[in-house]
């Protein structure tokens, strides 16, 4: 136990600086990942604009090398008396749609594995002027902070009769939200590091849950041997007092002091058996082998058996009862001994955890599928962690200024276990030093029409 007290903080603190350090590096590793994603990506993309670029350019000038002239595309040279007119060089505009060119660097994207992303592209002349462009591009071209823009040439090959009388012209390539994009095409890879950090931390939970049940339970065991100890240890010295003066020649001369003194043996034996029977009762239900003979059976019956029993503890202690017994129909399928005994322990539990003019109020009413049993009194009450824990096993409501309840806090457990065997429901409301209310909701037994 003192092991574990001190061992378990440097265990978390081990796990937690362990847990840190592999989000951190993590984080780190994402970090460079998405560095080096976005170095590729982009130089991807600056390899199919350059595919783009020699493609229109080879289709544009691999023409005659004199076209046509559209209007206005004319250059004139005047020299004297004579004027001389030049056609234009060709230009890629000439050649293609703006489909086509769209086609063209979406089919270049898929052969560098960019089929997700988007783009927006123009082509501008050696004037810089624009002579084509798609939808979003005058919208995308503004924001540097987020797209990226990448510039191409569009000339003829070097050593055609194209080269110098070709004009220069751009392709203008936009990648929007770049690092949005470059993101999206990590989606699996992130998808993958949040799910093992969620499993290695839903680990990181799990252990220091069963780190901190183990401590707990070691807590837990130490009380009930405690308890135990103190439980069988009085009825032990009770009874080797007892021993004692039997063996006495003058008790054993009188006859009513041997009567008196083989009877405290015989109740203090019967204290221990009930000890006895409670921890092996415990032992079955750990197993889960609680054996339930049900018959059919009023539970009003029941209630006065059970409040006939406590008459006189509720008479030492100058209790009162208020019985409304509502139920119009009270008939159960029950164990008869394991229901008595869990109305047993919530009477009892009222009178352990009571202080001076105990009321206890039990009523019933009925539903139509169920019978509801109220049972409350004006005792100490529980705070809110003692309702929540007050069903687990070994558990003991810590009782203020009284010092006198004993047990092993197997009373409410095996309430909980009877309810339960019976598919019923139990709840518990209760207020520190105003009493508690225990409700008991159980299935009427099937009646023949």
């Amino acid at each position: 136990m003192f092991l574990m007290k001190k061992t378990l903080p440097l265990i978390v603190i081990l796990i937690s600086l362990s847990l840190l350090g592999l989000i951190w590096l993590q984080a780190s590793w994402l970090k460079n990942l998405l560095e080096v994603r976005q170095s590729q990506l982009l130089n991807k993309v600056k390899d199919a604009a350059s595919v783009v670029a020699n493609d229109l350019s080879k289709a544009a000038y691999n023409g005659p090398n004199v076209r046509m002239p559209r209007k206005g595309t004319t250059s004139q040279l005047i020299l004297g008396d004579n004027t001389f007119k030049f056609l234009r060089p060709p230009s890629v505009s000439d050649k293609f749609m703006q489909q086509d060119i769209y086609a063209k660097i979406r089919q270049a994207f898929n052969k560098q594995d960019l089929k997700v992303f988007q783009f927006e592209f123009a082509i501008v002349n050696a004037d810089n002027d624009y002579v084509m462009q798609s939808g979003s591009y005058a919208t995308e071209y503004f924001d540097s902070t987020n797209n990226k823009k990448i510039w191409i040439p569009i000339a003829p090959e070097t050593g055609t009769d194209l080269e110098s009388l070709a004009s220069a012209e751009n392709l203008i390539l936009i990648v929007p939200d770049f690092k949005k994009q470059v993101w999206g095409s990590l989606k699996w890879v992130l998808i993958g590091a949040v799910f093992f950090m969620f499993i290695i931390l839903a680990a990181f939970y799990l252990t220091l849950k069963s780190l901190f049940n183990q401590k707990k339970l070691s807590e837990i065991k130490s009380d009930f041997i405690n308890n135990m100890t103190h439980e069988f240890k009085t009825p032990l010295a009770t009874i080797s007092l007892a021993v004692d003066a039997v063996r006495n020649e003058k008790v054993q001369n009188d006859k009513d002091k041997m009567l008196y003194f083989t009877g405290i043996i015989k109740e203090e034996n019967k204290r221990m058996n009930r000890h006895v029977e409670t921890i092996l009762q415990a032992a079955l239900m750990e197993k889960q082998e609680l054996q339930l003979k049900l018959v059919k059976i009023p539970v009003h019956e029941l209630l006065n058996n059970v409040l006939e029993n406590y008459e006189l503890q509720l008479q030492e202690k100058q209790s009162k009862t208020e019985v409304h017994l509502n139920a119009k129909n009270d008939l159960i399928e029950a164990d008869e001994v394991h229901f008595t005994n869990l109305l047993s322990n919530l009477i009892d539990n009222a009178i352990k955890y009571s202080k001076e003019n105990l009321l206890i109020k039990v009523s019933t009413h009925s539903t139509n599928k169920h019978v509801v049993i109220r049972i409350e009194d004006n005792g100490i009450g529980m705070s809110k962690e003692s309702v929540k824990r007050i069903f687990e096993k070994f558990y003991r409501a810590h009782t203020g200024n009284i010092h006198n309840v004993k047990g092993f806090g197997l009373g409410m457990s095996y309430v909980k276990t009877v309810i339960d065997a019976h598919k019923g429901k139990i709840k518990v409301e209760s207020t520190l030093g105003k009493g508690s209310v225990f409700l008991i909701e159980l299935p009427l037994a099937a009646t023949k029409d």
